[in-house]
């Protein structure tokens, strides 16, 4: 299988996701729209992934490669390909999918749990992940439900943490990806976002996590890569 991966600034790499690719045996590239990469034609692509950034998907004026970049995710999802959204991808596959992006009541930012719905429970791509998994977050947008789609997991701070579409189309609001390399550059390069809130970790705490916490996202990010079909 060949997976196509958006990065949307320099820091924010597929992480754990290159490193699930390379052990299954799957080839993996880059495109890099704010270098003026070209989109991908869909034939070109067995699987897409759809990194995070901190810009939003309606900042079209100071990132015009976004509009491009969602023309592309409208014709990969009527082309039936299977695709994941994680964080900023995700909210990309929210707008194109017909729900309204926009600023939620709090950031997440840190180590924080989420709940499996009962949707997300009866999932075979979902349901089995560990129950109130804590899982890393970045994010500081939300939306609704889009239409048709099943609603996975839920936070405290963030109602739609976790969306499946049709069976193929996965969108993550946090970072099953992370690994100590990933939250290091995060954290150094958006350390303007770590503002106090009531789900806002400060920088030590989130780079003290240890092994244990990157080894079980990451294994629930494998699992969920292993179920999504190809």
């Amino acid at each position: 299988m060949h997976i196509q991966v958006f990065q949307h600034v320099p820091f924010e790499g597929p992480a754990g996701i290159a490193d699930w690719a390379r052990s299954r045996g799957h080839s993996l590239a880059l495109t890099h729209p704010y270098r003026g990469d070209p989109m991908p034609a869909l034939e070109d692509f067995d699987r897409l992934v759809v990194m995070g950034g901190p810009m939003g998907i309606y900042d079209e004026d100071d990132h015009p490669w976004l509009a491009a970049e969602k023309d592309l995710l409208r014709a990969a999802v009527a082309a039936g390909k299977c695709i994941v959204g994680v964080c900023l991808g995700a909210q990309l596959l929210a707008d194109v999918l017909g729900a309204r992006v926009y600023r939620n009541p709090h950031r997440e930012i840190g180590w924080l749990p989420i709940e499996l719905t009962p949707e997300g429970i009866a999932d075979p791509v979902f349901g089995p992940l560990a129950p109130g998994l804590t899982v890393y977050h970045w994010h500081g947008d939300t939306f609704p439900l889009p239409p048709g789609a099943l609603h996975l997991a839920r936070s405290a701070g963030c109602e739609h943490q976790a969306f499946l579409y049709g069976g193929r189309i996965l969108g993550l609001q946090f970072h099953l990806e992370t690994t100590a390399e990933s939250l290091a550059a995060l954290a150094h390069h958006c350390a303007d976002e770590i503002v106090p809130g009531p789900y806002v970790q400060d920088a030590a705490a989130m780079l003290a996590a240890g092994p244990t916490h990157y080894a079980r996202i990451n294994a629930a990010l494998f699992g969920i890569l292993d179920r999504l079909p190809q």
